[in-house]
């Protein structure tokens, strides 16, 4: 009976089974790290602690795994919650699409790039789409909106990754190496905002997001409630 327990207390711990889902997910992760340029095969397993040829039982090629790991990313993103009015929907949905993006950069480039969308992906725009429609969008200003909206969450997910800071922090040391390089007077407006607003305590670029898709929300709202406007729209549709 003490041989047994022994031999079960020392007994090597049971391997994860590996699946597609578990692939695709280490995959994220690498790309999180590294970037989805760097990530390989090789990397993936070495990862997983499995040969390479195992991961071709679950992903076809880099192809498939990056289709992959795209609707996962695009399962991150919030919904528009139907009990919401559209303006607030649309204000979540977007605001979760900067957040998602924000933790996985590698991905704003690939997101609307995939000739195989997958299942969430899919699932994902047509939820938008059909919230859209639900508040009276005719089908081409949905369209016309649905394509400002991403053009504007992506734009600006790019941007702020671009960014040479990521905190206040870091913007005070960006913006006191550009001051010794030039005379204080040499470029006043940009000083004045860098000052008066980029380093004031609490600031976060992030909350830039929220000041202009609240411009373009209101915008499609006064061409939603346009009697104009809809039929402008609505008679796109019949060309």
């Amino acid at each position: 009976m003490d041989r047994l327990a022994t031999r079960t207390d020392h007994s090597p711990p049971r391997r994860t089974a590996l699946s597609r889902e578990r692939v695709l997910r280490a995959a994220v992760d690498l790309a999180d790290t590294g970037g989805v340029e760097s990530l390989s095969m090789r990397k993936l397993a070495q990862a997983l602690g499995v040969e390479a040829m195992s991961l071709y039982r679950h992903v076809r090629n880099k192809g498939d795994m990056v289709d992959g790991m795209v609707d996962l990313v695009f399962g991150e993103i919030g919904l528009p919650p139907q009990e919401l009015d559209w303006k607030s929907a649309m204000r979540q949905r977007a605001t979760s699409a900067r957040e998602v993006l924000a933790r996985h950069p590698w991905s704003i480039a690939l997101m609307e790039s995939r000739s195989t969308p997958g299942p969430a992906t899919l699932h994902h725009h047509d939820a938008v789409l059909g919230a859209l429609r639900e508040a009276g969008f005719s089908i081409a200003l949905a369209a016309h909106a649905y394509s400002v909206l991403d053009s504007y969450i992506y734009g600006f997910a790019l941007e702020q990754a671009s960014l040479p800071f990521q905190t206040s922090e870091e913007a005070v040391e960006v913006a006191d190496g550009i001051r010794r390089q030039f005379p204080v007077d040499a470029y006043p407006h940009l000083m004045e905002i860098a000052l008066k607003h980029v380093l004031q305590p609490g600031y976060d670029y992030a909350n830039e997001f929220v000041f202009g898709l609240d411009l373009i929300l209101d915008g499609l709202e006064r061409v939603l409630n346009t009697t104009d406007g809809r039929k402008e729209h609505e008679h796109a549709t019949q060309q």
